[in-house]
């Protein structure tokens, strides 16, 4: 089912680009928010309370397809008005409560049900699945990803280029593996390793939420499988302080107004990525890797975060293989049923081609 006419709603740094995108893309966008952005954009926007039922069922009913850069807790009311408009559903979340709600809509939805369209979980598990895909019996697959300033200052080396409440949320929730076949829940701020990217070190521990749906899909085919973020050495320490030793994971709505007003957001920043698998093809044992460092580049004649770009044009790909009849059009969309071939040959999805290309 080709559609044409899509909403994007929440204009952020990444809603903003993603409708940007889509727009040069060839699609008919109208960007909603309650503040339109400084300064012009090239698409249709327009104001509105998406807390008003009777807002988002007429924006709903003018297009067929709705993009969510909402936070994640306002995702489930616009997965249900989409629902029941009968259109397409897209959004970034990594909230897994959202994600398990979207799924049971999707039994009975005229059109795609597809969350967890950003980097992570998104463009990560898609990578994953294919370098798992040829294995005789895949080992393990491991994937790990950093946002991060590209200069780091302070003891954290950190600086919140994403939502806040969603970092929280990562640091804070349980976190879905698959452990010697079974599948489990860890804690999360655990497991630390020391990986180097680019000659970078950095180091890597269990967060919540990365994995997408790829535990329900991959259980009995894969033995090991985890998601981490990568983080500059002796942040998850210092972390796992401010959240437990001073109970902050109690507050977590004042936790992430500290950690902002502490860390605000930097234009020079850095995405790693670092995803391997491993399993025994033709009776030998091999290790396959996709690793890079993504940096801020230019887009439609603007600089654009690192952070902001990869999170936009994984969505927007999707988005675009559907329009094409690529994947399919009603149902619930694992991002790991995406063959990474296809998404790289989007006109948006091959921006991930330029992997380590350094800053703009």
């Amino acid at each position: 089912m080709s559609f044409n006419k899509i909403a994007v709603i929440g204009l952020g740094k990444v809603g903003r680009l993603a409708a940007t995108l889509l727009h040069e893309g060839g699609f008919e966008v109208t960007g909603v928010d309650a503040q339109l952005p400084v300064g012009g954009v090239p698409f249709q926007t327009r104001t509105g309370d998406i807390a008003d039922p009777a807002f988002v069922r007429e924006l709903l009913g003018s297009v067929e397809a709705v993009l969510s850069c909402l936070p994640y807790h306002l995702n489930i009311g616009l997965a249900r008005a989409a629902h029941a408009a009968g259109i397409h559903y897209f959004d970034l979340t990594e909230d897994v409560p959202t994600t398990n709600f979207i799924i049971d809509l999707s039994k009975t939805a005229r059109g795609l049900m597809a969350p967890q369209c950003g980097l992570a979980p998104g463009f990560v598990g898609i990578v994953g699945a294919s370098l798992a895909d040829g294995f005789d019996r895949c080992r393990s697959i491991r994937m790990r990803v950093g946002a991060l300033p590209q200069n780091p200052t302070g003891l954290l080396g950190y600086a919140f280029n994403w939502s806040p409440e969603g970092v929280v949320n990562e640091y804070l929730n349980d976190c879905e593996v698959i452990e010697g076949g079974i599948r489990k829940l860890v804690s999360p701020m655990e497991w630390l390793e020391t990986i180097y990217v680019e000659g970078v070190k950095l180091e890597a521990f269990t967060t919540s939420g990365g994995l997408g749906t790829m535990c329900d899909t991959l259980l009995g085919k894969v033995e090991n499988l985890d998601y981490k973020t990568m983080r500059y050495p002796g942040h998850m320490d210092l972390m796992n302080f401010f959240f437990h030793e001073l109970l902050m994971r109690d507050k977590r709505k004042l936790a992430g107004e500290i950690l902002t007003d502490a860390k605000p957001p930097v234009d020079d920043d850095v995405v790693y990525v670092h995803v391997a698998a491993e399993g025994t093809g033709n009776g030998r044992l091999h290790r396959k890797e996709f690793v890079r460092a993504y940096y801020p580049i230019e887009i439609s004649g603007e600089r654009r975060t690192a952070i902001a770009w990869t999170t936009s044009a994984s969505v927007v790909a999707v988005i675009e293989m559907v329009r094409d009849g690529l994947l399919p059009s009603t149902g619930f969309l694992h991002q790991e049923h995406i063959p990474l071939d296809m998404f790289l040959s989007t006109p948006t999805g091959s921006l991930f081609k330029q992997g380590s290309a350094r800053r703009a």
